[in-house]
């Protein structure tokens, strides 16, 4: 079922990597005003190479990259220009050659960088809760942490916050993934996780977090 990046055409790379940069959900009629419109013919093929999840949800369809689609994306990162390409298109492979390079330089996945942007921000109202959550998230890092800066796993920050939720929670660490001071990594060694690990770590682009770390 897997595809080699090369074989999708311009429209089915721009699509996903139209997904891959806004790391959520879109519905459909959204997805042409964000890039090309996608038709019913190459919408099928890549749920079918398993590239991307399709549903519905209030009567409208919803795209979302799956793991695959992701690990796709980043393949495209770095490849060479198509042939007969528009001139934005030889700009955008330009582009993603220079993210290649800062990818392998920074040892970065494009989970690391493109992060959902909540609601709220997108439509630039308060947040509130948001800001509450981060606050107890805070407080519960100097509680945890044995000096700041240092790795507190997430199955400790959750068991100390137990009145916030998951989903919250979630939401507010995934803010903070783009807080300059503020670090989430996954737990490098992955056989030493334990099921309460795979529970309490929060998935931000596509790769799963376990231990946070906070500068100040």
């Amino acid at each position: 079922m897997s595809i080699n990046p090369e074989e999708l055409t311009g429209t089915e790379q721009a699509v996903l990597l139209v997904l891959m940069a806004e790391a959520r959900p879109v519905r459909n009629p959204e997805l042409a005003t964000l890039g090309p419109e996608l038709k019913k013919r190459d919408r099928d093929r890549l749920a079918h190479h398993g590239l991307i999840e399709v549903t519905t949800q209030n009567r409208a369809m919803v795209l979302e990259l799956t793991d695959m689609g992701w690990a796709t994306c980043a393949k495209l990162f770095g490849a060479e220009t198509p042939a007969r390409p528009s001139g934005q298109g030889k700009a955008l492979y330009t582009v993603l050659r220079a993210l290649r390079r800062y990818f392998d330089r920074d040892d970065l996945a494009p989970g690391d960088v493109f992060v959902p942007l909540d609601d709220r921000a997108r439509s630039g109202e308060p947040d509130p809760l948001g800001d509450e959550v981060e606050e107890k998230v805070r407080a519960a890092y100097v509680r945890l942490a044995a000096r700041a800066g240092g790795w507190v796993d997430l199955v400790r920050l959750r068991a100390d916050l137990p009145e916030v939720s998951k989903h919250d929670l979630d939401a507010a660490l995934t803010r903070m993934y783009r807080i300059p001071g503020v670090s989430l990594v996954p737990e490098e060694n992955q056989k030493t996780l334990t099921a309460e690990d795979h529970a309490a770590a929060v998935s931000i682009g596509d790769q799963a977090k376990h231990l946070i770390a906070i500068e100040n």
